[in-house]
C-alpha cells in the first residue's frame, strides 16, 4: 500500500477547501501506473490523500476497516481478477463510495458492462489530464463521466446483476474456472448463471451467447 498526500502548511486550510476528494483508494497492479497517476491527482490538487493498493482483497481492507475514502479509482483488469466483481462487495457498507473504472481497453462493449454493473464513471488509460480533471469534477458533482456522455442505456436486460457479471467475463474471454475466482462463486452457482443466460437469449453456447448479448446491446 502506498499513500500520496499534498503537503500541509499554511494553504492547507485552502486545499481542503478546493480539492474534490477527501481520500481517493486507487486500485491498479501496476505500480508505475499507479504512482504516477495519484502523483496526477496530488499536482491537480484533486484529492487531499490517494492510497494506492494492488488487489482486491487489499482494496477490500481499505474499504471495511479504513476510513474516509470517497472516491475509489478501480482497475477493470487486476492480474487474472476481474475489477468489477468489487461492485458488489461494497453494498453491505454504511457509506459506499462512488467507483470509477479505469482500463487500457475503452471499446463501446467494456464502457457499456462497466454502466450496467453501477459504477459511477469510466476513464480510460490512454485520457490526458484534461480528461482526468473533467472525470473527477463530474463523478463529485454526482453526474458520473462516461465516453459519449450520460445518454440511457439503449437496452434493459432481463437478467440479475450478478448474470450480468458473468456475461461481461464470458465476454472478456474468462473460462469458467476464472469466473468463479474472480466472483467468488462455485463452479456449479457459475454453471446456473450460464445456463439462465444461454435460456434467455436462445443460444446453445459461448459465442453466439456474447454475440447475441452483444447485438441486444446487453454489452
Amino acid at each position: 500500500m502506498h499513500v500520496t498526500s499534498l503537503r500541509h502548511g499554511s494553504s492547507s486550510e485552502e486545499h481542503h477547501r478546493t480539492a474534490a476528494f477527501e481520500k481517493v483508494l486507487l486500485v491498479d497492479d501496476h505500480a508505475l501506473f499507479a504512482q504516477a497517476l495519484a502523483g496526477l491527482i496530488r499536482q491537480e490538487e484533486l484529492a487531499l490523500s490517494v492510497v494506492t493498493v494492488g488487489t482486491l482483497e487489499d482494496a477490500a481492507e481499505q474499504l471495511v476497516h479504513g476510513t474516509g475514502v470517497d472516491l475509489v479509482l478501480l482497475d477493470l483488469a487486476l492480474n487474472g481478477e476481474a475489477g468489477l466483481s468489487l461492485l458488489p462487495r461494497l453494498a453491505g457498507l454504511r457509506n459506499t463510495p462512488p467507483v470509477v473504472i479505469i482500463s487500457s481497453s475503452e471499446d463501446e462493449s467494456t464502457v457499456r458492462a462497466v454502466r450496467t454493473a453501477g459504477a459511477a464513471g469510466f476513464l480510460a488509460k490512454s485520457a490526458g489530464r484534461a480528461a482526468l480533471v473533467r472525470m473527477m469534477q463530474s463523478v463529485r458533482r454526482g453526474q458520473g463521466y462516461f465516453p459519449g456522455g450520460m445518454a440511457p442505456l439503449v437496452s434493459e436486460t432481463p437478467l440479475t446483476p450478478r448474470q450480468l457479471e458473468v456475461l461481461t467475463l464470458l465476454a472478456q474471454g474468462f473460462p469458467n474456472k476464472r469466473i468463479c475466482q474472480s466472483l467468488g462463486l462455485t463452479e456449479h452457482t457459475v454453471k446456473t448463471h450460464l445456463k439462465a443466460i444461454f435460456t434467455q437469449l436462445g443460444v446453445h453456447n459461448r459465442t453466439e451467447c456474447v454475440n447475441r448479448a452483444r447485438a441486444l446491446g446487453w454489452l
